[in-house]
């Protein structure tokens, strides 16, 4: 074996740069969104042991919807890559391009096994431009056959260096290759297959064994006439020794699955569930299309599933003549191979390992996948292929008549494939590239309609995403995520009968249940969110809130460990004002997924509904243990601490919404709150940032612009005060604690009496029986010195509240001044403060609102998405609520305000007497 130079590496690398510089600036598409940016195994927050407790996609492996991938290494380093640049793609798409260098150089090695330099480099530059790559180097996810490629042939190249001197047996690089065998698997499972290719090596190739020669071996032995060579026997002791581990890595890996096979649907792989004799002849065709794949990539498309490939229900289809030609030609070069000893030969026979073993498990002739076609599986195969190209080029080569024109076509091959690979790389810039390029080359597959308008509704262009959907019913009427879709995008342009009518034919296509019978239908489970966005549709009209209990009812009994169901169950259930029965939902869904942080946010929120404040804060920690970015969570936990009054639990609410507000800084509620909490602990400048940071980003922020006017009134800034409340006035003119306090700051400061007056007149007209703004008017119409008008406003005052002492009190003093000759002689004082006292509900009282939106009770709720459900927008602090049980600190404060108060009521009463 002739090692490479650094010429040959340095042309290859920068051939592979050449074709693939454009890949990096491509995006995450098609399988990327769920292998990477849909993949919590990505984030360094998930311990690494759950990267080896899932499968490729994130899912648990016990899990039945699991695709029952199990490549943690590949995962290891995606979460690598998100470490360095998280989910920037320049930095995916990179690695991999050096992955597919490295492969190429270590194919070259492997081609020097069995042909001369020139036609190892040859083949190794045909495997380097070959356009069928682009999807398993531009693709991320693609990334799990390079990987396993390096690992795969690093094996075979240890085992080659097993035979030493004699013949003798070199154990360590036997063990090397185990390991690499094992670790070539760990990154993706067609690993394994490198051992069959090892076995034919030591027999075809280290032994110089044809087939011939071990019949006529083995019939002399059988016949007693001979004993095995020992030659033979070590050779047996080595292929026992690689059975055995290969047998012990296959036990590994069913258990892995847990011996399950993953679930795929008819869409995925039609022909997986077509009759005798429609499965076969449809499989044994799918070899010869992958063969033409390889021979010519003109027409690469991303997906091949559905009805891109007709079925053969007959012996008598055209296809089954290349079927035919397609198994003549390779039994003629197996016999070849086999047959007859020589270099070439063996090439042959190397070559067509190569092409066929690894090929063997997504080949559907021994079990079922979910794909029909798969561009990126014939990564290491096309290794066999680049190898009989360039050998068959070599014989051409060699006839001086032929020499010209084989380098002309070789050279025409190779760059015509570079070029294409060069422009196939810009179909994988975006999905809706991606997809589009593949409906040019196939308009009969309905996923594809569906996948452009999947990438039209990102858009939010859902009149365009509607066409596409449509043609997906068109093309496959049977496909129920097709109909999903269309109901789907009916519903986002607010089409409720057309959403409705398109969930209701999704649902009829539903295997139906059969009462009394078990339902044992295997369907994907993404199709069950039918039910799920059926329901999420109608209980949006308040009558038929338990007919969507019962479709949620009815995905549960079709599949009880359907966790989304029980998740929107609970949802509905809180709305019907239902916690109890919520809960039992939120923890038959922990029952089968105890890992899930949405479902321990969603268990809090009910407790909270069922006034559990302790229980609620033990769940939402559960959560952020979980996911300790969890922002629901981080500021919801942070709002009930806060609420409680507790001032030990301050430290770690204001820790929690600063954590909110570093994952959401655009968000004003994080600082609203964290200013909330500044200013129960009296800490006013920092409450004044924080104020003015929420409503820099929202400039009409309720709350924020009330509290930042209260909180200036409480530090002697009342002057500061007015602008703000103006502000709030202009956004929200109705605001009657925003009145009350402005006319109690332009009664006092400003001195203009007018001015309060309007204010106090205003809330009476919104609110005539308002206590607060009637009492203040009535102080107004004193200071204007009209006694006669200031009494009937007490009197009517005093009829709205007939418990409250203090204007009792002060409309005696009114009379008795009405009753006093001296009063018209005597000079009024200007007034204190017009308003009455802390205690009662006047303006200046130290109350604290926050903003006017329902209480932080939001749940984790489902959507209309393909398959999962997001978090909504996250809602605001109660505002006009109050807390129904006070804490110590709380009466303690109330008592403070009381005194408060009858200190104000006293000064009043001075004014009022005259002092």
């Amino acid at each position: 074996m002739a090692d490479i130079n650094l010429k040959e590496v340095t042309l290859i690398v920068g051939v592979v740069t050449a074709c693939y510089w454009n890949s990096l600036f491509c995006g995450f598409v098609f399988d990327d969104v769920s292998a990477i940016l849909d993949n919590k195994d990505l984030h360094p927050s998930t311990p690494l042991k759950t990267l080896f407790q899932n499968d490729f996609w994130g899912t648990p492996m016990s899990e039945e919807r699991s695709h029952k991938s199990y490549r943690p290494l590949t995962v290891l380093t995606f979460r690598l890559n998100y470490l360095f640049s998280e989910l920037k793609p320049m930095s995916y798409h990179l690695l991999n391009m050096i992955f597919h260098a490295v492969v190429s150089v270590i194919f070259l090695k492997v081609c020097k096994l069995f042909l001369d330099n020139r036609s190892s480099v040859i083949a190794s530059l045909l495997f380097a431009v070959h356009p069928i790559h682009t999807e398993a180097v531009t693709g991320v996810v693609g990334r799990a056959e390079l990987l396993s490629s390096i690992f795969f042939l690093a094996a075979f190249l240890s085992y080659t260096k097993s035979k030493g001197p004699d013949n003798s047996i070199v154990w360590t690089p036997i063990a090397l290759t185990v390991v690499l065998v094992a670790i070539a698997t760990l990154c993706k499972e067609q690993g394994i297959t490198v051992v069959g290719i090892c076995c034919v090596y030591e027999v075809f190739i280290a032994q110089g064994y044809t087939l011939p020669l071990l019949y006529t071996t083995a019939g002399q032995f059988f016949r007693g006439k001979s004993s095995i060579p020992l030659s033979m026997l070590q050779t047996l002791i080595k292929l026992i020794v690689l059975m055995f581990s290969t047998l012990l890595l296959v036990v590994i890996r069913v258990q892995v699955i847990q011996s399950q096979l993953p679930v795929f649907t008819r869409f995925d792989n039609p022909a997986a569930v077509s009759p005798t004799p429609t499965r076969q002849l449809t499989f044994n065709y799918l070899l010869p299309l992958n063969a033409w794949l390889l021979l010519n990539p003109s027409e690469l498309c991303c997906d091949w599933t559905m009805g891109t490939i007709p079925l053969i229900e007959s012996f008598l289809d055209i296809r089954n003549l290349a079927t035919f030609t397609f198994f003549c030609f390779l039994g003629a070069l197996g016999v070849f191979s086999l047959r007859y000893p020589g270099d070439s030969s063996k090439t042959v026979l190397m070559a067509l390992c190569l092409m066929a073993l690894p090929f063997i498990p997504a080949s559907n002739l021994f079990f079922p996948v979910g794909f029909v076609v798969a561009e990126r599986v014939l990564y290491v195969p096309s290794m066999g292929f680049c190898i009989l190209v360039a050998h068959g080029w070599q014989k051409i080569s060699n006839k001086s008549a032929l020499k010209k024109l084989s380098w002309v076509c070789l050279s025409m091959v190779i760059f015509t494939h570079a070029l294409k690979t060069l422009h196939r790389n810009w179909d994988w810039e975006s999905e809706y590239t991606l997809f589009m390029s593949a409906l040019k080359v196939n308009k009969n597959n309905a996923k594809l309609w569906n996948n452009v308008g999947h990438a039209l509704e990102n858009e939010k262009n859902f009149e365009r995403a509607l066409k596409y959907f449509l043609q997906a019913t068109h093309v496959q009427p049977d496909d129920i995520g097709a109909h999903m879709n269309v109901g789907r995008t009916y519903k986002n342009l607010n089409r409720t009968k057309e959403a409705e009518e398109s969930y209701m034919m999704a649902k009829s296509l539903m295997p139906q249940i059969i009462p009394g019978k078990k339902y044992a239908a295997r369907i994907a489970p993404n199709h069950l969110n039918v039910y799920i966005n059926l329901a999420n549709l109608i209980r949006a009209n308040e009558s038929r809130l338990e007919e969507a209990d019962q479709l949620y009812r009815q995905a549960i009994s079709m599949r009880p460990d359907f966790k989304q169901a029980y998740i929107s169950r609970g949802e509905l259930l809180l709305k019907m004002n239902k916690p109890l029965k919520a809960k039992e939902a939120y923890l038959k869904a922990l029952e089968l997924d105890r890992n899930n942080a949405d479902l321990w946010y969603n268990l809090a929120i009910v407790h909270i509904e069922l006034k559990e404040p302790n229980e609620a804060l033990k769940n939402f920690n559960r959560a952020l243990e979980l996911n300790p970015k969890h922002k629901l969570a981080l500021f919801n936990s942070a709002i009930l601490m806060q609420e409680s009054g507790e001032v030990k639990l301050r430290p770690e609410a204001r820790k929690r919404l600063l954590s909110y507000i570093n994952e959401e800084p655009q968000d004003a509620n994080g600082y609203f709150n964290l200013g909330m909490l500044a200013m129960d602990d009296k800490k006013d400048s920092e409450a004044e940032m924080w104020m003015k940071k929420a409503i820099k980003l929202q400039a009409d922020f309720r709350s924020a612009l009330f509290n930042l006017a209260l909180l200036y009134s409480q530090t002697a800034k009342e002057l500061m005060a007015l602008p703000i409340l103006e502000e709030l006035l202009r956004y929200y003119p109705d605001h009657i604690k925003g009145l009350i306090l402005k006319g109690d700051i332009l009664m006092n400061q400003k001195k203009d009496i007018l001015g309060a007056k309007k204010c106090f007149e205003k809330i009476l007209e919104m609110d005539p029986n308002n206590v607060q703004g009637k009492h203040n008017l009535c102080v107004v119409y004193f200071e204007e010195k009209d006694l006669l008008k200031a009494e009937r406003c007490l009197v009517e005052t005093l009829a709205l509240a007939p418990h409250e002492e203090y204007i009792q009190r002060h409309l005696n003093i009114v009379r008795d001044k009405i009753s006093s000759s001296s009063f018209a002689e005597q000079p009024v004082s200007p007034a204190g403060k017009t308003s009455g006292g802390e205690g009662d509900k006047i303006p200046t009282e130290n109350v604290k609102e926050v903003r006017s939106e329902p209480r932080p009770t939001q749940i984790i709720k489902s959507s209309d998405n393909k398959s999962q459900s997001k978090s909504n927008k996250l809602s605001g602090k109660n505002t006009d609520k109050e807390t129904p049980h006070k804490t110590t600190k709380e009466i303690k404060e109330i008592e403070k305000k009381r005194v408060a108060a009858l200190k104000r009521l006293e000064e009043i009463e001075r004014i009022l007497n005259g002092e």
